[in-house]
């Protein structure tokens, strides 16, 4: 990958690198530091222990590469809004030391924040969240995996000061 790289960490135990490479991404710094801001609530939300050296991957890409890895990863021949590729299986109370990467298609989702009444930051908060919850091993498989992961979600969006994305 190449672009511009910001690195953070969650709350001393997480180091978040962030990637830019396609897609009008703007204010890659704020953008960088809202992903280390949305895993921090999430991690603070989850009963999860992660890994003293835990690693998270950030990339900011746009619809083209997120449909091809979609494509490629998934089998399905879309674009969508988020992606998370786990680096390894959950293992139950403990993730990392890496936990895996999360991508996020820059005109999906501008076009969904835009069709929600969100501003971007909102809705990439959103994704963010969702996507690191995927890395630690919450699912939406089942009605029953949706309604726990979305009232985690809803909480830890609340913890942030931003509304429930499900109630929009």
């Amino acid at each position: 990958m190449t672009g511009p790289e910001e690195a953070g960490s969650i709350a001393g135990t997480v180091a978040v690198e962030t990637t830019f490479v396609a897609g009008g991404w703007e204010s890659t710094e704020h953008l960088a530091l809202l992903c280390v801001s949305a895993m921090t609530a999430a991690a603070g939300r989850t009963a999860e222990r992660l890994a003293a050296d835990a690693e998270v991957a950030v990339l900011f890409t746009d619809d083209a590469a997120a449909r091809d890895l979609n494509r490629r990863f998934r089998g399905l021949d879309k674009a969508t809004n988020v992606l998370s590729f786990p680096a390894g299986p959950p293992v139950a109370g403990r993730s990392g030391p890496l936990l895996g990467d999360v991508v996020l298609a820059y005109e999906t989702v501008q076009r969904e924040a835009g069709g929600l009444g969100l501003g971007l930051e909102a809705h990439v908060t959103h994704l963010i969240v969702h996507g690191f919850l995927h890395l630690i091993g919450y699912d939406h498989e089942t009605d029953k995996q949706a309604v726990a992961m979305e009232r985690l979600e809803t909480s830890i969006m609340r913890d942030l000061g931003l509304a429930d994305p499900y109630a929009i």
